[in-house]
């Protein structure tokens, strides 16, 4: 019976030295907020990783009915890779969507009745001074709400003008071109969205955007982040402009949106401007999307049958940080379809308050919003998220 607990104790005691020589040999020198790398010896490849999860609680009030509905849900949980392969030149991002609302709208013939795990799968490769070219599966260079990742909003998730009028990700080929106080982007892609099985229904999709800095560039790219975290101390300004043409799109909103049964080509404009100075920044938006020979299609007696998406929509934000890292922002946001079109217009008030841990990698944000929509009851809607990003 000793030599039993005396083996045993062998046993516990080997597996534990073993436990502790595997930890001691994997504690990494990463810094939490900085992502996971692994550079190669001869620093041939590159490799940053990341993993976020956002939790979502979300509900509802019926202002007529009383009547109020939750629901908690994973709403993002995804894989970033990105890094460089060969030189720093050439380099690449790898993005999967990983939760039911990420990948939900891959059931569909056209994407191989497949979950749509795939976000972004891009190559650039830095040809020449400050010009680049992209190729692959990715954002276009459209409205700033939709290129501001959603790991580094401003609040819970984006606006109503970006969920209706946004042009999303698509695949082909990008140029680009950063300067020190002006920048250029241009794409030729598919025009149908991301995933794609089916061959190319319609024609191709032109987008073109222009940006200009006036003074200069933001902090750790702040540009492309909400909330003024840095503090600039000097004012930032970014004025952007973008216009699409998609030629015969076969989706509702281009990118987005169902497969109709007749093509429109759709034409969209962006015009937007982000500022920051010391804690306060603000962001504003307008878009205008149209369909050349008209959004609705009828049947044989001229009825209405389906319509694309067009229309104008406007929004606006304004937040400022405290020295706390907890910031107060507002929006407001309004979104009017062409009447033809037979969908209802809308306008959305909201009020956020947002908690930074570390940065936008550790936050907690929540809002309140008050949404009126044409010929329905108001309603207004609490959401609390959590964001993690390891």
């Amino acid at each position: 019976m000793k030599n039993k607990f005396l083996i045993i104790g062998l046993l516990i005691a080997g597996s534990l030295s073993a436990f502790n020589t595997v930890v001691a040999q994997n504690i990494t020198g990463d810094k939490y907020g900085k992502g996971h790398s692994l550079l190669a010896q001869d620093s041939s490849f590159y490799l940053k990783f990341e993993a976020r999860i956002q939790t979502l609680y979300s509900g509802v009030r019926n202002q007529e009915t009383h009547m109020y509905k939750d629901q908690i849900l994973i709403r993002r949980s995804r894989l970033k890779f990105q890094g460089w392969a060969y030189h720093p030149r050439l380099s690449y991002k790898f993005e999967l969507g990983l939760s039911n609302r990420d990948i939900a709208s891959g059931g569909i013939p056209q994407s191989g009745n497949t979950a749509n795990i795939v976000l972004d799968a891009v190559v650039k490769y830095n040809f020449y001074k400050n010009w680049s070219v992209w190729m692959g599966q990715t954002k276009l260079p459209g409205n700033i709400e939709r290129v501001i990742s959603s790991a580094s909003l401003q609040f819970v998730d984006r606006s109503n003008l970006n969920s209706r009028m946004n042009i999303d990700r698509d695949v082909g080929v990008q140029l680009r071109y950063k300067g020190k106080s002006l920048r250029y982007s241009g794409a030729i892609t598919m025009g149908e969205g991301r995933n794609m099985t089916a061959k190319n229904a319609g024609g191709y999709d032109f987008t073109n955007r222009v940006e200009w800095l006036p003074f200069g560039d933001f902090a750790s790219s702040g540009d492309y982040k909400a909330a003024d975290l840095k503090r600039e101390n000097d004012v930032k300004l970014m004025i952007g402009v973008t216009y699409d043409h998609n030629d015969h799109a076969s989706r509702q909103r281009g990118q987005l949106g169902s497969f109709l049964s007749e093509q429109r080509t759709l034409n969209t404009w962006f015009v937007d401007a982000h500022l920051k100075y010391r804690g306060l920044s603000t962001m504003i938006e307008y878009a205008d999307k149209e369909a050349v020979d008209g959004s609705v299609i009828r049947d044989d007696n001229g009825n209405y049958f389906e319509s694309f998406y067009v229309g104008k929509a406007f929004n606006s934000q304004v937040g400022y940080l405290f020295k706390n890292n907890i910031e107060v922002a507002g929006r407001y946001t309004e979104v009017n379809p062409t009447k033809e079109t037979l969908m209802p217009a809308t306008k959305q008030y909201t009020l956020g308050l947002s908690k930074y841990f570390v940065g936008h990698k550790l936050k907690v944000q929540s809002d309140l919003s008050w949404l009126e929509e044409e010929a329905s009851a108001d309603e207004l809607m609490y959401r609390f998220q959590v964001e993690i990003t390891l």
